[in-house]
């Protein structure tokens, strides 16, 4: 009896569904997806979640019918922790598994190949080829895919070729070649599109001939999940929806748009009549300057009612759908609706900034806070002030915006990584045109105004 009893407890242990198997998965109603803070992968924007990594986590578990649970840990072993305890079901990391992951995780068929930029500073001599890195100093990250990269060429390809490698723990290793450091860096395209923001000196002197391949990995026991996965990125290859899945996340410019003043003025005159009336009644209702909300207006979407951007904006002062719903807004595309709420927004967001900060620097965090999220604002401040500089001071915090992303100041901050040259950009540029409106009164008395004057 004993052993009959012994036997059905070894049948039902068996019977047990692993909890990374995807009956459990679909059992529970919830994926969960582990990634690392980063531009690339998952982060934290002004309305809501976002990175590429986070769009096609978000994908799949639409196609599988379940609700998306993604969260960040820090670095490899953390996230290994988390496949080896069952915590995650899925690695989404930008990840090219080696060693490191044997035993522990399957990988899936890769859902892209990174190309590798060899990267050195604005006006050097620019190499022709992989010998001419020969005895120069590489700044790579110890342990890292572009370092076994780099070994793999050189027995492949160049077996004379040797470097003195700059290892890059913490620092970007674009700051070290920018810093003098070093003579070259090996980096993703997709980081690069990103990291060169924040040092614009240091420009791609030539792409390896061999990109890599980034996997999602599951535990071994997960073979079931892994087709579905394999499946749903051939389906995404195949109607060519991956490319632009993956890409929208990314900036679109490598380079900061200036806009003249020879083009706001064009735009004054041509676009600025049909719309001054909407900037007025906002400013009525909400008691912000009308050439203000103009300003904004224009710097976001150069008040294009059809404008949008990677996050899902829409509009002439460029709201999300969820920032739009909880305004009341069914139509982003209007631009009446979009100028109203964006004012109203606008004020919600200025009354987050702490009551002791006057004008205009209040209006300039909060045009910051707009663009980036308060929260992000708020790690900028607190990293100016850790600097020695007042967080208070809107040219002092200005400098600590683009710091946000750059992983030895974002991983010590308590929303991540934020594209913070953006709102820092954003900023001046309202500030300029709004300079500009102010200055243009013959201008702008030739567009009208709602109340006549």
């Amino acid at each position: 009896m004993r052993h009959w009893a012994l036997l059905v407890a070894l049948m039902l242990v068996g019977c047990t569904p692993d909890p990374q198997s995807l009956a459990a998965i679909q059992a529970r109603g919830t994926l969960n997806v582990a990634t690392i803070n980063g531009p690339t992968t998952y982060y934290l924007g002004a309305h809501g979640p976002q990175g590429a990594q986070y769009s096609l986590a978000t994908a799949f578990a639409s196609s599988l019918g379940l609700k998306l649970n993604i969260y960040t840990v820090a670095g490899l072993p953390a996230l290994r922790e988390e496949l080896q305890q069952g915590r995650a079901d899925i690695i989404a990391a930008d990840l090219s598994p080696d060693e490191f992951w044997t035993g522990t995780a399957l990988a899936s068929e890769p859902y892209q190949e990174i190309a590798q930029l060899v990267v050195m500073a604005r006006g050097s001599a620019r190499p022709r080829g992989l010998d001419e890195l020969a005895d120069q100093r590489i700044a790579l990250p110890r342990n890292s895919a572009q370092l076994r990269m780099l070994e793999q060429l050189r027995a492949q390809a160049a077996p004379d070729l040797q470097w003195d490698l700059v290892s890059s723990v913490k620092g970007d290793p674009l700051e070290l070649v920018s810093l003098d450091k070093a003579d070259f860096a090996i980096v993703d395209s997709t980081l690069f599109a990103y990291t060169r923001h924040l040092f614009p000196e240091v420009v791609a002197a030539f792409t390896l001939p061999q990109p890599r391949n980034a996997h999602w990995l599951v535990s071994r026991h997960s073979g079931r999940l892994l087709t579905r996965i394999n499946a749903f990125f051939a389906d995404l290859q195949t109607r060519q929806k991956m490319a632009p899945l993956l890409s929208a996340a990314t900036p679109p410019s490598p380079e900061f748009e200036f806009q003249t003043s020879q083009r706001l003025q064009k735009d004054i005159e041509v676009q600025l009549p049909a719309l001054r009336p909407y900037f007025e009644e906002a400013s009525r209702a909400t008691g912000v300057d009308w050439r203000l909300l103009a300003a904004l207006g224009y710097v976001e979407s150069h008040w294009q009612t059809t404008a949008s951007s990677a996050d899902g904006a829409v509009g002439i002062m460029m709201l999300t759908r969820e920032t739009a719903a909880t305004l009341g807004v069914t139509d982003r595309n209007d631009a009446r609706q979009s100028i109203l709420a964006g004012a109203r927004y606008f004020v919600q967001v200025r009354e987050q900034i702490p009551d002791r900060i006057a004008e205009p620097e209040r209006t300039w965090f909060a045009l910051a806070a707009y663009n980036v999220g308060y929260g992000h604002l708020e790690d900028a401040r607190r990293l100016s002030q850790s600097q020695g500089g007042n967080p208070d001071r809107w040219s002092d915090v200005s400098k600590a915006l683009p710091l946000l992303a750059m992983i030895e100041y974002y991983e010590n901050t308590k929303h991540g990584f934020a594209r913070g040259w953006e709102p820092a950009h954003m900023v001046g540029q309202v500030q300029l045109f709004l300079k500009l409106l102010e200055w243009n009164g013959e201008a702008l008395a030739n567009t009208g105004s709602s109340d006549g004057t």
